[in-house]
């Protein structure tokens, strides 16, 4: 049996490093230049759920309706461990992740026997399930979800009170997490999913278990996003029923598909411009939602590979 080899030429590796330092500095240095770091710390969080759903959708072929279950169930665990059983942040983190994995080997191991819109309808009805246990549950805090999350000490030593140290502590998760994505999607792991996506039944005939394949990159997934979910929950202080809604997942499919499906880059893009809107043009109240339909049309319409999609084939560069 022959396992893929990575796409990836040399060009296009050294490429991809320089675009990985460039947007490491601009995330490291945005708050030296007058960006104020709540809003850079949200895009973070979003950037690496956006990335780990796109780790699913664009390079695994996997279309879920209902991400939001790992990032709203890993915020309540990790405001729950935070707050009521006092763990340090770290340890609220990695619990957090943890629980978001479990969740999705359960979740996948539903949701992968089917394939299409079925799988996309079973993992809806899966986090609709989610949301209202999250409701009804004593320790979600209902409605209110869970308020006054403590920061902590990082390994009982670094007080994330302190906004720069929270903000480093985000950046380095979400750096983290990028890189990991980016070697999975390199690795021969990553090239056999990308075969599944392409041509499955091809790929089962090659000796592959496809169904094995995709429930690695499931809970995978899942993990990561739960890591972005857990890490945004110390961010606000805050655990709560938005971010396990099932607008949520259309909100990440939205930033996927506007950055660039199945590109590197392209949900950070996107997950920057969905927040920058939703944060400059909070004025306008309602009037958000169409102005984002608005731009997920345009794009639609002239930009069909997304953001960096289409640059990318602009500059014939893998992005």
């Amino acid at each position: 049996m022959t396992v893929p080899t990575s796409n990836t030429t040399p060009s296009a590796g050294a490429l991809h490093r320089k675009v990985i330092i460039a947007m490491a500095l601009v995330f490291a240095l945005a708050p030296l230049v007058g960006v104020y770091p709540v809003f850079m710390m949200k895009v973070m969080c979003f950037a690496l759920f956006a990335c780990s759903f796109n780790l699913l959708l664009g390079f695994g072929g996997l279309l879920s309706f209902g991400h939001a279950m790992f990032l709203g169930s890993a915020g309540y665990a990790a405001a729950h461990a935070a707050k009521i059983w006092g763990f340090t942040p770290e340890l609220a983190i990695l619990f957090a992740t943890a629980c978001a994995a479990g969740l999705g080997w359960v979740a996948g191991k539903l949701a992968i026997r089917r394939q299409g819109i079925y799988f996309a309808m079973i993992t809806l009805a899966l986090a609709q399930m989610v949301f209202f246990f999250s409701l009804q549950a004593p320790f979600t805090g209902g409605e209110d979800g869970i308020q006054a999350v403590p920061r902590g000490r990082l390994f009982g030593l670094v007080d994330l009170s302190q906004p720069i140290a929270m903000y480093a502590l985000v950046f380095t998760v979400f750096m983290g997490g990028f890189l990991l994505i980016y070697r999975i999607v390199h690795s021969p792991f990553g090239q056999v999913l990308q075969a599944i996506r392409e041509n499955e039944p091809r790929a089962i005939s090659l000796g592959y278990d496809a169904d094995k394949f995709k429930l690695r990159a499931f809970v995978l997934s899942a993990a990561l996003s739960g890591m972005a979910g857990g890490t945004k929950a110390l961010v606000f202080q805050l655990a709560s029923l938005t971010d396990v809604h099932w607008s949520m997942s259309g909100e990440v499919i939205l930033m996927t598909l506007l950055g660039g499906m199945g590109t590197i880059f392209g949900p950070v893009v996107g997950a920057a411009v969905i927040i920058t809107m939703q944060n400059y043009l909070a004025e306008l109240g309602s009037w958000v939602l169409v102005v984002q339909g608005g731009i997920f049309v345009v794009c639609v319409l002239l930009f069909r590979r997304g953001i960096v999609g289409e640059l990318g084939a602009w500059l014939k560069k893998s992005l």
